[in-house]
């Protein structure tokens, strides 16, 4: 592959803008089932059920999607799961518009949307070392994720506008057709990847059990995986099932719940856009300094009971995330086997996304116990800023890690 820009890369350029369509198509069905069930059917408990409805099966698939992203084209799947979402949307539309949408219906149709995206995202993530030159691998991760930002960025603003003055009906409509849309780009053909890498035939349980054993040979990828769970439970997963609940609490609309999710976006992308630009050699130390101050920003998140200065911090919050992820993101795909990539980047997603649902789960049980919510940010925070600093302390392979690119 000759050395070229990754905008004149056809390949890659359809690659971030299918995976940004689906990013703004993804926020905006989860921006709207989330207000659907605060406002409609009115219980932040149920609200955390649909969200582990959600997100549980990447759970439970995620590292069987990394065993298919390392067994078949990468871009077959995006494209096929991509197709299947959008349909799942539009079914959502037409029940909501015949006024048939029901908290079982909604479990069901979310289950299927979330078992999709784990197979979406090993295939994603390790398709971008096959499509580019290895020492623009973090600039390619931070373009695809910089864009990614803007979608949740843009993805809540649609959406809480739709909703505004459009309704729940009309906001799975719009996002139906994004998500269509980002199908198209995704076709196979105009991707253009390269051979499967891996030629071994064994079972999928053998593949299963090679790709955890790779991980847990490796330090640098299990500290890594500790700071993303950490990070994901502690920090983003809490409070990201905090904010409709404060919305809601403080008297606030989905405009106000769509400010906050973009503010938190913003951040993401003015960091992702710095991080593009410069070079990071200690990955390492980068990753632990960023979540450690995400979680200090967290503990403030805890404390303030104004929607304009949590919508402040929540930018503050995605600015120093994107620190801890996509310096370890790039790192694992430059350093890892290309004939395995898929089953690492889902282990990987796994730490990253999977910890979620019981984040959902231990923040929406507690609050209908009658806990204030911002006293369980602030507990959550104050837990993982202890781990955060013991990782600092203990884990040196990962501290004094050093990139050559």
């Amino acid at each position: 592959m000759e050395q070229q820009s990754l905008f004149r890369n056809p390949p890659f350029i359809f690659l971030f803008i299918g995976s940004f369509l689906a990013i703004i198509g993804y926020s905006m069905f989860f921006m709207t089932t989330t207000w659907f069930v605060i406002s409609e059917l009115g219980s932040a408990s149920l609200l955390g059920i649909i969200l582990i409805a959600i997100t549980v099966p990447r759970i439970l698939m995620m590292a069987f999607g990394g065993v298919l992203a390392d067994k078949f084209k990468k871009t077959t799947i995006m494209f096929s799961t991509s197709l299947i979402q959008g349909v799942l949307l539009v079914i959502l539309f037409l029940m909501n518009n015949a006024n048939q949408l029901t908290f079982v219906y909604l479990i069901i149709l979310g289950f299927f949307f979330g078992t999709l995206d784990a197979f979406s995202g090993p295939a994603g993530t390790s398709l971008i070392p096959k499509i580019v030159q290895k020492n623009q691998i973090k600039q390619a991760n931070a373009v695809i994720q910089g864009l990614g930002q803007i979608g949740f960025v843009i993805g809540p603003i649609i959406s809480g506008t739709v909703m505004e003055f459009a309704g729940v009906t009309t906001g799975y409509l719009v996002s139906a057709i994004i998500v269509l849309l980002s199908a198209f780009f995704m076709f196979p053909p105009f991707l253009k990847e390269g051979p499967v890498d891996n030629t071994i035939q064994q079972t999928p349980l053998k593949d299963l059990i090679e790709g955890f054993s790779y991980v847990k040979a490796s330090k640098f990828l299990i500290t890594g995986i500790l700071i993303l769970i950490t990070l994901n439970f502690f920090a983003f997963g809490a409070i990201s099932i905090a904010i409709p609940i404060l919305v809601e609490t403080y008297g606030g609309t989905p405009i106000n719940l769509s400010y906050i999710d973009a503010a938190l976006g913003v951040g993401m992308l003015v960091s992702t856009a710095i991080i593009a630009m410069i070079k990071i050699r200690r990955r390492g130390l980068t990753s632990i300094a960023g979540l450690i101050a995400t979680l200090i920003v967290a503990i403030a998140f805890s404390q303030i009971p104004n929607l304009y200065i949590l919508t402040a911090l929540a930018f503050f919050i995605g600015f120093t995330m994107t620190f801890v992820s996509i310096p370890f993101f790039a790192s694992a795909q430059e350093d890892t086997d290309p004939r395995i990539m898929g089953r690492v980047m889902s282990i990987v997603f796994l730490a990253m996304n999977g910890f979620d649902p019981l984040a959902y789960a231990s923040v929406t049980l507690l609050v209908s116990r009658g806990f204030d919510i911002q006293l369980v940010i602030l507990s959550f925070s104050i837990v993982g800023l202890i781990i955060a600093l013991a990782i600092l302390w203990r884990g040196k392979t990962f501290r004094n890690y050093k990139s050559n690119y």
